[in-house]
């Protein structure tokens, strides 16, 4: 179950709306008999305006809701047309993205030919505008595909990884042997150490942090992500 509020990060000045208050809320929910597992996610509308956002607001906001632990998206986020439009868009995104108690974000946006006439990504050519640019540069940025990299000196390397289910292929070049691995980047476990032996490969897990972001180290000769 989402509750859905319109501005709470976005309009300051709606105290009913307000982060303290939504927490309260969700907590009377929560303490209702029979509601102590009740599996409940917290929904913050963003249809801004076309003036500069208030992002140290929408941070702190976060920083309040994120400490309940529940999940928080980001539904049905646009921006009034105005000249800063795309400028405005690509900063909520990012202060949302990079939150690590937000875990989606949807936007309503689209082609003019769909009915978007408040942030418009394509023109009726279907030809992109600031906006939709925006979301293009933003998507390729965020997106992970296949990368390499090739351990030091001191047979180490590490790359950082967004949550999510990846494959590893290791490989040791002075025993000529490989294996491929499934590991998932998890908020539980946000470190993997994928050490390589002669003889076998050997996954060791441990822990480190909360970040959205996670590192994997790879030892001895190894290379592929």
């Amino acid at each position: 179950m989402f509750l859905n509020e319109y501005n709470t990060i976005k309009y300051p000045l709606d105290k009913e709306a307000s982060a303290a208050n939504y927490t309260k809320k969700l907590q009377e929910i929560i303490s209702y008999p029979g509601n102590a597992n009740l599996s409940a996610g917290i929904g913050l509308q963003g249809h801004f305006g076309s003036s500069q956002p208030n992002l140290a607001y929408i941070r702190s906001t976060l920083d309040m809701l994120g400490a309940t632990e529940f999940p928080i998206w980001l539904p049905e986020v646009d921006v009034q047309k105005g000249p800063n439009q795309g400028q405005y868009l690509e900063e909520i995104l990012r202060e949302g993205f990079s939150h690590p108690a937000v875990e989606g974000i949807i936007m309503f946006v689209g082609p003019l030919a769909a009915g978007f006439n408040v942030t418009t990504l394509a023109d009726k050519s279907f030809k992109n505008t600031p906006a939709g640019d925006v979301v293009d540069e933003l998507l390729d940025q965020w997106k992970f595909g296949t990368r390499e990299t090739t351990t030091d000196d001191e047979g180490f390397t590490n790359i950082s990884l967004f949550h999510g289910d990846y494959e590893i292929t290791v490989q040791n070049h002075t025993t000529n042997s490989s294996a491929t691995l499934g590991l998932g980047v998890t908020e539980d476990e946000p470190q993997t150490i994928v050490q390589l032996s002669t003889s076998e490969t050997e996954i060791r897990r441990q822990s480190r942090g909360t970040d959205q972001n996670c590192c994997y180290s790879c030892y001895r000769n190894c290379h592929g992500v």
